[in-house]
């Protein structure tokens, strides 16, 4: 700013003429200061921009290669336009999402990079996908701890100083052993057993906190296990519900690191993809909370074998428990009560488990007749 640069000068041009002391010269650093919640005093007030039905938000979602982003960013463009949407990540995008619109690098580590995302690109969404998720992450709880708690910091702090409406998924990894199973509320006693689920209920309470005391427009959607064809597991607990169909596709046999009667929340990523956006567009008036719960089916290892095998029944399942993933699947919700999400924003599911298992077989049945021809 010209106005800080000349009273830096006047400062230092002033320190320097000082007669007689016998000290060495001082350097004055002066911080360009700006309107963040890490220098605003307890009283300010903060509010999301808002646009007319007219205009689209300028999205910009971390995180943006894993499970969810791509398809997102897909979602999202379909809406808002091609150029609205801005994926990032730190790692190098394949081609098909380089040329499939705006794809920038991104450390959610790195304040001042984020910053000048956010101001050059005029982002008034922000949803923020990374994270170390369960598994992977207690495999290097310090580098989760920093990616999933001090990234997090940086972008609430982002956020609110420039108005965002800001999206930070949850998870059911945010509830423990002593929490209500089956279902589990909204509200009720969590203290999660992982880095990922205790960053999670981290992000929660920060968000509701800023929300309450700086305005920012936070929303949170806690995800049951998500199901997607078009992706790789990724480290997280409820992935064997994806690997079996790429291991049934490719040998006929599966190997499961969970219980046969491990039950656990699912629901296919259309979706999940679906209900981001709603509650994203919701009114803000019609939000009774800002963290949800939302649902739409709950199956255990063997039944999803079982829908599996009407399809397939050469299919062969067996199990090698894994006891790391199956001490945090207990911990877990068996069903999820979305109550509040169907009441206050009208959320409703499309898919249950028979719909799932046939769209990701015809999924899977699409790219093996494909590779065949080519």
């Amino acid at each position: 700013m010209p106005v800080m640069r000349f009273f830096s000068k006047v400062a230092k041009q002033a320190l320097l003429s000082t007669p007689g002391c016998g000290c060495q010269p001082l350097t004055v650093a002066v911080r360009n200061i700006s309107f963040s919640p890490r220098q605003v005093t307890s009283d300010a007030s903060f509010h999301s921009v808002s646009f007319s039905e007219t205009d689209h938000p300028k999205v910009l979602i971390t995180g943006g290669l894993g499970q969810l982003g791509v398809g997102l960013a897909k979602l999202l463009r379909k809406r808002y336009g091609k150029n609205n949407v801005i994926l990032s990540d730190i790692r190098k995008p394949p081609n098909s999402v380089f040329h499939s619109g705006p794809f920038i690098y991104s450390d959610i580590l790195d304040y001042k990079n984020l910053r000048e995302i956010v101001v050059n690109n005029r982002i008034t969404w922000l949803v923020h996908y990374s994270a170390l998720l369960s598994a992977v992450g207690e495999a290097n709880v310090a580098l989760a701890r920093s990616v999933n708690i001090t990234g997090l910091h940086n972008i609430l702090d982002i956020a609110a100083e420039h108005g965002l409406r800001l999206f930070v998924p949850s998870t059911i990894g945010a509830f423990g052993p002593s929490s209500p199973r089956n279902p589990t509320p909204d509200l009720c006693v969590q203290r999660p057993r992982t880095i990922y689920g205790v960053s999670k209920v981290h992000a929660e309470l920060m968000g509701e906190y800023y929300h309450h005391r700086y305005g920012l427009d936070f929303r949170c959607l806690r995800y049951p296990g998500i199901i997607s064809a078009d992706s790789m597991p990724g480290g997280g607990t409820t992935d064997y519900a994806v690997q079996i169909f790429h291991d049934a596709i490719k040998s006929g046999k599966f190997e499961c690191n969970l219980r046969p009667d491990t039950r656990l929340p699912m629901m296919y990523i259309d979706d999940c993809l679906r209900a981001t956006l709603e509650v994203m567009e919701a009114p803000a008036e019609t939000l009774s909370m800002r963290t949800y719960n939302i649902n739409a089916m709950s199956f255990t290892p063997e039944e999803l074998a079982q829908e599996l095998q009407k399809q397939m029944p050469e299919l062969e399942v067996t199990y090698e428990v894994d006891p790391v993933r199956q001490a945090i699947a207990d911990s877990w919700p068996m069903n999820f009560d979305d109550s509040n999400a169907r009441k206050d924003w009208a959320w409703k599911h499309d898919y249950d488990l028979p719909e799932l298992v046939q769209t990701m077989l015809n999924f899977f049945g699409s790219e093996t007749r494909m590779a065949r021809f080519n």
